[in-house]
């Protein structure tokens, strides 16, 4: 029979962060299960924003954290994931959505994140594509860019696999056995693997993997759409990631020369499809006559569809469950999961192995949806 000292079950990029920060630190036997393909879910995405730019300033310090991380990547744990700091600019419609930023660019700056609000005319000469007389301002930062979530995971893991971590794949968890308060195996399609510590990091699909241990983790899946133009003539201009705040609309520089679009589409009813499809389009065109107007008529010749794993505040669920003994989460990150990444993957390994971790992140705790268990986090910067 198998033995592990730690399985982590999910192979996106935050259990193959959390297994590299395991495997380095010393943890002898860590064993990461994945039921497809690692980097096969949420993680397979094209390309992955990365910034600081939230309101909450546990989510600025877990960006900003990761940040450092991204720009060293190539050196620990040593892969290229294409790290283009471009900035994140977003654009501010109304008083309310400006008053919001400029609440949140104060406590950007006090932790580092050198963000700042500009005018409209500013925002025109980082976006080429905005009408400047939609908007009454943007929030901008020059650190926040984005990168390639397929390398970040294939790195993690090969260093991890250096370090003597096992990847599984292609392995479904199957049940989590307990017995005497505590975790006690892990159950999978290739056979049971005794262990006293499991770290769900499954994604959208962390509520099945947290009922196998009697862990309510309250993460719903919910189908995101990106859409490609292909190469465009001329080229387009070197761009920030740039998102309407009212609209959700947002668009970036693709790597082939074109453009990626996308829109949170408010309609979407959760659940598992990961087909694409075009009806987010209307809506995404009828922001974009508005805001960057020159966007609204390209074609979008292709498309990808992933999960986004959501929690009720739209916040991650990261801590120690209170029973059984032994099981760690790091789920629910609604979109920001690739971002906050490699912060993520040292905080579960600090707190595994009884260190005190660069962050309290102890109000993630998935015991905030409970009576009396604390309080769901507020964050302005969701898309």
């Amino acid at each position: 029979m198998t033995t592990a000292d730690v399985v982590v079950v999910g192979g996106g990029v935050v259990g193959a962060s959390v297994a590299f920060h395991l495997a380095e630190a010393g943890v002898g036997r860590v064993l990461v299960v994945e039921r497809g393909r690692v980097g096969g879910g949420s993680s397979g995405k094209p390309i992955g924003g990365i910034r600081a730019q939230f309101s909450d300033p546990l989510n600025i310090a877990l960006g900003q954290r990761s940040l450092a991380a991204w720009r060293a990547f190539a050196a620990r744990p040593g892969a290229d994931v294409r790290l283009e700091s471009t900035g994140y600019l977003f654009l501010l419609g109304s008083a309310e959505e400006v008053a919001m930023c400029e609440r949140a660019v104060v406590v950007q700056r006090a932790l580092g994140v050198p963000s700042r609000i500009v005018g409209a005319r500013e925002a025109r000469e980082l976006c080429p594509y905005v009408d400047p007389r939609s908007l009454l301002a943007a929030a901008y930062s020059p650190a926040d860019g984005n990168a390639l979530p397929p390398a970040a995971v294939r790195g993690y893991l090969r260093a991890a696999r250096r370090l003597g971590a096992r990847v599984w794949t292609r392995c479904a968890v199957t049940g989590i056995e307990v017995a005497g308060g505590g975790v006690r195996a892990v159950r999978t399609d290739a056979g049971t693997v005794r262990t006293g510590a499991v770290v769900c990091a499954a994604g959208a699909w962390s509520a099945a993997v947290g009922a196998m241990a009697g862990v309510e983790l309250p993460v719903v899946p919910l189908r995101r759409q990106i859409g490609f133009t292909g190469p465009l003539r001329p080229l387009p201009p070197v761009i920030p990631f740039t998102l309407d705040f009212g609209s959700t609309l947002y668009f970036h520089g693709d790597r082939s020369g074109g453009l990626v679009l996308g829109f949170s589409d408010p309609g979407q009813e959760p659940g598992f499809g990961r087909e694409f499809s075009r009806e987010w389009l209307e809506p995404f065109r009828a922001a974009a006559r508005r805001r960057v107007p020159a966007l609204a008529a390209l074609e979008v010749r292709e498309g990808w569809a992933g999960l986004y794993e959501m929690t009720p505040d739209r916040n991650a669920l990261i801590g120690r469950a209170a029973a059984p003994d032994g099981f760690w989460y790091a789920t629910g990150f609604s979109g920001h999961g690739f971002l906050q990444a490699p912060a993520v993957g040292e905080v579960v390994r600090d707190l595994l192995l009884g260190r005190t971790p660069f962050v309290d992140v102890g109000p993630l705790s998935a015991d905030r949806f409970r009576a009396g268990g604390g309080s769901p986090r507020p964050e302005g910067h969701i898309i």
